[in-house]
């Protein structure tokens, strides 16, 4: 499955839980309109909406998370091994998890999390991080691919804007396992810049399908 990622664009369709879009039909449209014109995978959060794509393309990658907010954790992708059930059992093909040592809301590792989804779900598992540091820990906890994904979304890396090119490069340079840039892509252009760094594949998300938060970007101005 990763084989057929390399060198590859991934879409992320995902909308706002308060947006029109964010019916599990319309996200399941988007993701068919990226892999007809072209994309290798998707990227797709919640069991619903993975569900949603799963029986709309059924043999289209799909990269699945469940973004869980709670009270005692700053974690929320995937933060618990329930969730990546969940995840799988819609349809996801690889497992996206939140990679970083921050404590999780049922006191759950890393390492424990990674080795249920090979053991038990059968899956690969893709290690979203913020820092270099964090991206060894997922590495030497199990992880078959790591991404750029949360640089600039967490604490230690809040000063930051993705996309992370210096962690990108060095990550790509060093990593044993496939490195996937994912944050702050805006262009096809910076697309390029990523797999000249190294980049395993490239996700895009809100430059090709965030339709809220580009509205409001461009309200600003009114």
């Amino acid at each position: 499955m990763l084989e057929t990622l390399n060198q590859k664009l991934i879409v992320s369709c995902q909308a706002p839980p308060d947006s029109p879009l964010y019916e599990p039909d319309i996200i399941a449209a988007m993701a068919k309109t990226a892999i007809q014109r072209g994309a290798a995978a998707v990227r797709i959060d919640t069991p619903a909406h993975v569900h949603a794509v799963r029986q709309l393309l059924p043999q289209t990658p799909i990269i699945g998370l469940w973004k869980q907010k709670t009270p005692n954790s700053q974690v929320y992708i995937t933060p618990r091994f329930s969730d990546a059930v969940a995840i799988a059992e819609a349809g996801a093909n690889i497992i996206a998890i939140d990679a970083t040592q921050r404590p999780r809301p049922d006191g759950e590792t890393v390492p424990d999390i990674i080795e249920h989804i090979h053991h038990t779900l059968n899956k690969p598992v893709m290690a979203d991080i913020d820092t270099l540091e964090n991206a060894q820990f997922a590495i030497d906890a199990g992880a078959d691919v790591v991404g750029t994904t949360l640089f600039g979304y967490t604490q230690e890396t809040a000063t930051q804007t993705p996309p992370g090119w210096d962690i990108l490069r060095e990550l790509a340079a060093n990593s044993p396992i496939p490195v996937i840039c994912e944050g702050g892509i805006a262009t096809p252009d910076m697309a390029k810049q990523a797999l000249d760094l190294g980049a395993y594949a490239v996700v895009v998300g809100t430059a090709i399908t965030g339709i809220d938060l580009k509205v409001m970007e461009f309200q600003k101005v009114f």
